[in-house]
């Protein structure tokens, strides 16, 4: 059933309000921690879509799947409508979008792979081994952060890693070689293809009116490019400086100062009223985050009242901490009549959780570990799939190229070119290349693979 969106003053608080009902022109929206953010860009959505902006102009852009999901829900549920064109993605997905269409301007096919973290320090691993480099020089996580901050632009060459040039043009050349892309790949190259292509890029500014991005404090520098290439006019960013957290994945909050730059008529709207906390958690918040540099000022405050002072417990050990937590949470449990999914338990690291989960399952208190590395997202696991979806269908390329080496039987990257070529120029799958070659005989099938190499 739609809300009524003809009320909006009583459902809003004055700001809120504000931001929701000005349509036109570049927005720049503070929310400070617990505003009602996502009730904002909601009911702003909501409410364009009720003064008859079409939904397939609008598209808002965000960092993770769920808050995506739930973002489309909640205006589905809001208008009472199923909005199909309506596109509520992540900067990522949005890029998948793109490069489906497109990404054969660029070399690659249309059904390329999309390289985990995983497939790509495999790849890393591969290329330094065919490039000889020694096992002291192939820190595979360190070249993989490498590798991705020469992507995005976030480091140059220079004496220090010069050394890694090399296995960098030959990861690149591997990557289109397997026809696959990286993540960071999911941003770069549509905004490769909009600049190559500009009548690509203005098909998606006819298309596309009303832009938002949300989280706005977390975009990388290219992530910001990618939303100014597409923006004309009607652009709004939600977001708050205090709350970055991945400046080490190339967060940058000079995106607010450049948003500021690039669209000089941008109207600020501040949401400082905070509905989660108490007055007590916000004072303790504003009186650490006060002394942050490069932020914007501002003044959470809460009509939830003082609230409970907060408690610190020094434990001796991690044993005795574990044990406090848990015998807080059962005695909270009792006293305030909750329920165990009403606490969460923040650590530091995924390293951390053994002493806790090892008092959970003493005291019998059940509970579920957010994080780690999914069963299916394992290398082997994932080798298996492949294989199994290749003895299902013999013309899946992207999965026939994940094995086809694995384990090594000496198939290297010429002999994946060669097959590539062959595929093309017959216009089949990369499986019933390899049979065509095959049927041909030995003798023969050396000849073209000869003359290949003559051509080639």
């Amino acid at each position: 059933m739609a809300a009524d969106l003809s009320d909006l003053k009583n459902e809003l608080n004055p700001e809120q309000y504000e931001a929701v009902m000005t349509t036109e022109g570049a927005i720049l929206i503070i929310a400070g921690a617990g505003s009602g953010k996502t009730r904002v860009i909601t009911f702003r959505i909501a409410h364009m879509l009720n003064e008859g902006i079409p939904q397939s102009q609008i598209l808002a852009l965000t960092f993770t799947n769920k808050a995506a999901r739930e973002m489309s829900e909640r205006i589905r549920e809001l208008t009472g409508k199923k909005l199909p064109f309506l596109t509520i993605s992540t900067f990522h997905a949005f890029g998948v979008k793109v490069l489906r269409q497109d990404i054969s301007k660029l070399g690659w096919r249309e059904n390329f792979s999309i390289y985990d973290e995983t497939d790509r320090n495999a790849l890393i691993k591969e290329t330094g081994r065919e490039l000889h480099y020694s096992p002291e020089q192939l820190d595979i996580y360190q070249i993989g952060i490498l590798i991705s901050d020469i992507k995005t632009g976030r480091k140059q060459w220079n004496h220090e890693n010069e050394i890694y040039r090399q296995l960098y043009e030959a990861y690149q050349e591997g990557l289109k070689l397997y026809n696959a892309v990286d993540f960071d790949d999911l941003i770069v190259l549509p905004i490769k293809l909009f600049r190559e292509f500009p009548e690509i890029l203005q098909s998606y500014k006819d298309r596309y009116k009303y832009i938002m991005v949300d989280e706005f404090q977390d975009t990388s520098h290219q992530q910001y490019e990618l939303m100014h290439l597409l923006s004309d006019k009607n652009v709004a960013v939600v977001g708050d400086d205090d709350q970055s957290i991945y400046s080490w994945r190339g967060a940058d909050y000079q995106n607010i100062i450049n948003f500021e730059k690039d669209f000089p008529d941008v109207k600020e709207i501040r949401l400082e009223q905070n509905y989660r906390s108490t007055g007590t958690i916000l004072a303790a918040a504003n009186g650490v985050i006060q002394h942050n540099t490069n932020r914007k000022d501002k003044k959470l405050w809460s009509g939830n009242g003082e609230g409970k002072p907060i408690e610190v417990q020094m434990s001796d050990n991690e044993t005795a901490e574990s044990d406090f937590i848990v015998d807080t949470i059962l005695s909270l449990a009792v006293t305030e009549k909750r329920k165990y999914d009403d606490f969460c338990v923040l650590i530091r690291a995924n390293t951390q959780s053994r002493p806790i989960e090892e008092a959970f399952l003493q005291k019998n208190v059940p509970y579920v570990m957010s994080g780690g590395t999914s069963f299916f997202q394992r290398k082997e696991i994932k080798d298996i799939i492949s294989y199994l979806r290749v003895i299902a269908n013999h013309d899946d390329d992207v999965n026939l190229l994940r094995i086809i080496n694995t384990p090594r039987r000496g198939i290297g990257r010429s002999a994946i070119e060669k097959l590539n070529t062959v595929s093309r120029n017959l216009g089949c799958s990369l499986y019933e290349a390899m049979k065509s070659i095959l049927e041909l005989g030995d003798d023969k099938a050396e000849d073209l693979l000869n003359s290949m190499d003559e051509t080639g």
